[in-house]
């Protein structure tokens, strides 16, 4: 306790790369890769309804931009959700793999301690955890998201004006699996 005190509060490197380890935020890096992602597929139903719903691209800007803008936030919230539930579970299942990669790589330094190798180990750890979950999370929330533009695009709301049924179909999508990442998936 008097450590801590010392410290007046202060974390150490090794303590603030845990903890950046194990919270919801992400790196600006994957924060850039999950919006400018996340733009790209909130912004493909706009083809789906100027070519097949005949939308004048012109006339709907307005439309298609707010929704777009709405979706793209939406469609990178369930990606942070998502990846963050899967970075731990990949953790657990690469373990054994990246320790006996990385053991194998550090074997000929016999001048390293043993402390220092499991640091590798873990760091190694994350790394591939954090680009597997990160690559999954943007794969499975994409299906998903174009999965039920479609769906509700064609089947859900094809009786609605074609300007209800974009704004209903891509936020409706957008919204069901930022709600869906949000639960605990186990």
């Amino acid at each position: 306790m008097s450590s801590v005190m010392a410290n007046k509060g202060k974390l150490t490197k090794e303590e603030e790369l845990l903890l950046q380890d194990f919270s919801r935020n992400v790196s600006k890096k994957s924060s850039i890769i999950f919006y400018m992602n996340a733009f790209i597929v909130s912004a493909i139903p706009i083809w789906l309804y100027w070519r097949i719903h005949m939308m004048d691209p012109v006339a709907s800007a307005a439309p298609f931009a707010i929704v777009t803008l709405v979706a793209t936030y939406l469609v990178a919230f369930a990606y942070k959700n998502t990846k963050f539930v899967l970075k731990h579970k990949v953790a657990q299942k690469v373990e054994e793999a990246v320790t006996r990669e990385v053991m194998k790589q550090l074997a000929e330094d016999k001048k390293m301690s043993k402390k220092e190798k499991d640091e590798r180990v873990l760091w190694k750890k994350n790394e591939v955890a954090d680009s597997e979950a990160t690559t999954f999370s943007l794969f499975y929330n994409n299906a998903l998201f174009l999965m039920m533009v479609v769906v509700g695009s064609f089947l859900l709301f094809r009786s609605f004006n074609p300007t209800y049924n974009y704004a209903l179909s891509t936020l409706g999508s957008a919204g069901i699996i930022a709600l869906f990442s949000t639960g605990s998936q186990n």
